[in-house]
């Protein structure tokens, strides 16, 4: 696949990118994708390895030795019709997943990956400038209706398959805008609103209808994502309604931490604060008043929340920025130890490149108060054994806090909605059905299935693309007895 001695001849590239200090002046997308030559070049890195690991390292197995050669033969239109095969969403995929294709690559073993995801990014972003994606209307509706609970990328990719099935869709959201955690958990400059809105024409001239502000359950539960919910809708009126419904709600709550001071002011769940700086992005003005501006923000939560809390702190203007993480520092090793496979290891954001203090192995004892408001928290160094957290005697500290944000992960979808239909549930709460089978994606309540985070936990916006094709072939073939729609 692409040039025999590439990877001899070229080197790995990285996409164009405005410097950390002009960035944080702005929410604009400070990535460009590469120009035509470039992406070609990385294209012909891609080795005729044999076994194409890539693949099986990506979840929704995009054919990623072929339009890899594509790119390099500067075929353009070729690659977006083999990418499009695979994925709905190439352009979400290319700016936001963290690409474990990269890390399964051959060439991983003793140098640099092949920039895949450089090379996704190029080809979607080229379809979109020549015109190359148009809507795929079904020859044929079916009559059947189908229902689909959440507008993020599960909900959004299941939507837009069994609408091209024939089926008429009905996409119900409870935030104000469609998207879901696209829209209002992934900062604008890491994923630009209007990259979102022009699949969304998409999706609407193929047949989908999109009903925002709409909460589906009888009582709109007190923690997880905010909700912009103008009327409801109970699930058994849409039981009624509809032929199938899709579970595709996301993982929202999320994990607490039940320390004293913790209802203290200033103390916050991370998404009750990155929302917000959407919405100001996207022109609203009644939005409620939570800045970083001028604070020392603590952020609890080391991974890709925790790390959006800080590119969002800084371009607030905080005065101090830092990220606490539970866990031990993961090794900083340059090759991956444990190739093919996911390896752990110390992961450095673009947003950690604009200015943070990482500390690992803390353990937050109490937030301490002010007349009411946090003021800073004191925390404690672990030392870890055998997979296990001990106190370190004598290491406890206080730290400056005027704003602290909770980015510690989500533990389940919310159980309103799944306690209002009778939907059986796993050890950790998430909708209870199989991937496979007679009866995949379906729950216990029928014609009701589930994909994405709201079956299998909190994951990876690649993961929820591929649930959500693989859940409407499932749905698909409950309504008509076959499916011809790709897993």
């Amino acid at each position: 696949m692409g040039k025999v001695t590439g990877f001899l001849e070229h080197e790995r590239l990285e996409e164009p990118h405005e410097a950390p200090e002009a960035r944080k002046k702005h929410y604009r997308e400070f990535y460009l994708r590469l120009a035509d030559d470039a992406a070609g070049v990385q294209g012909a890195r891609c080795m005729d390895c044999g076994i194409p690991f890539c693949m099986s390292g990506c979840p929704v197995n995009n054919i990623i030795p072929d339009w890899n050669d594509l790119v390099y033969r500067q075929d353009w239109k070729a690659a977006i019709e083999v990418l499009h095969s695979t994925n709905n969403f190439p352009e979400f995929t290319g700016r936001i997943c963290p690409a474990p294709c990269e890390e399964a690559c051959v060439l991983r073993i003793n140098e640099d990956a092949v920039g895949i995801k450089s090379i996704e990014h190029a080809i979607a972003d080229k379809a979109w400038e020549e015109g190359w994606v148009r809507p795929q209307r079904a020859a044929h509706p079916t009559g059947r209706r189908v229902a689909v609970i959440g507008s993020g990328p599960a909900g959004l990719a299941c939507a837009q398959q069994l609408a091209r099935a024939g089926h008429e869709v009905t996409v119900f959201e409870k935030s104000d805008r469609i998207g879901g955690l696209l829209r209002y958990g992934i900062p604008d400059f890491k994923l630009d609103k209007g990259v979102i809105d022009r699949r969304l024409d998409q999706l609407r001239a193929e047949g989908v209808k999109f009903r925002a502000g709409v909460y589906v359950g009888v009582q709109p539960p007190a923690r997880g994502v905010p909700s912009d919910a103008r009327e409801s809708i109970s699930p058994e009126s849409l039981k009624n309604q509809f032929d199938a419904i899709v579970l595709a709600g996301g993982a929202e709550q999320p994990r607490d931490l039940p320390i004293p001071g913790r209802n203290l002011a200033g103390v916050h769940f991370a998404m009750d604060f990155l929302p917000l700086q959407n919405k100001r992005v996207a022109g609203d003005t009644q939005v409620p008043d939570l800045w970083a501006t001028d604070k020392h923000v603590v952020i609890i939560g080391g991974g890709d929340t925790g790390s959006d809390c800080v590119g969002t702190s800084n371009r607030h203007g905080a005065r101090s920025v830092t990220q606490f993480e539970l866990l031990p520092m993961p090794p900083d090793v340059e090759r991956n130890p444990v190739w093919p496979y996911w390896p752990t290891r110390l992961r450095t954001s673009s947003s950690h490149e604009e200015g943070v203090q990482r500390d690992w192995s803390i353990a937050t004892k109490q937030f301490v108060a002010d007349h009411g408001k946090v003021k800073a928290l004191q925390a404690v160094r672990l030392e870890w054994k055998d997979g296990r957290p001990h106190e370190v005697p004598g290491s406890e500290f206080d730290m400056p806090a005027d704003l602290v944000l909770l980015a510690m992960g989500f533990v389940s979808p919310l159980q309103s909605l799944l306690e209002e239909l009778g939907v059986h549930k796993d050890a950790r709460g998430n909708a209870k059905a199989d991937t496979e089978g007679a009866k995949a994606y379906a729950t216990s309540v029928p014609k009701v299935f589930a994909a994405g985070d709201m079956r299998r936990g909190q994951s990876l916006v690649v993961w929820a693309i591929r649930e959500g094709r693989q859940c409407a072939r499932a749905v698909d073939e409950f309504l008509m007895g076959f499916s011809e729609l790709p897993r």
